[in-house]
């Protein structure tokens, strides 16, 4: 099935809200307003591809944090497929941070 422009959005939406719900066990902060998620694309199938990295290389969540956000995303409604590719490139740095997350850790 096709879904249209606006339908894709609100994919997206769904799945930016799911994100916001899983946490880096060592930083009290989402992993959408860390930064770590890169890219989401969406196809108008409603496969997903999502690019994310993690803290650090040697995270104590490598293996569990990169399902937990596959699964997570599978559920939203409408999603086909989730594709996820872990990646270092950039490095991640807390200049990739959200103001919300500098503020919620009080680096603002």
């Amino acid at each position: 099935m096709k879904y249209t422009d606006e339908q894709i959005a609100d994919i997206g939406e769904n799945i930016i809200r799911v994100l916001k719900t899983i946490y880096d066990p060592e930083i009290p902060v989402d992993i959408y307003e860390l930064g770590l998620i890169y890219d989401v694309q969406i196809s108008d199938e409603a496969a997903v591809k999502v690019i994310m990295t993690l803290t650090s290389p040697n995270c104590p969540v490598a293996e569990s944090l990169p399902a937990e956000v596959k699964e997570k995303i599978a559920l939203v409604e409408h999603v086909s497929e989730v594709e996820l590719e872990l990646t270092f490139e950039p490095t991640w740095n807390r200049d990739m941070m959200s103001e919300e997350a500098r503020f919620e850790l009080g680096m603002i």
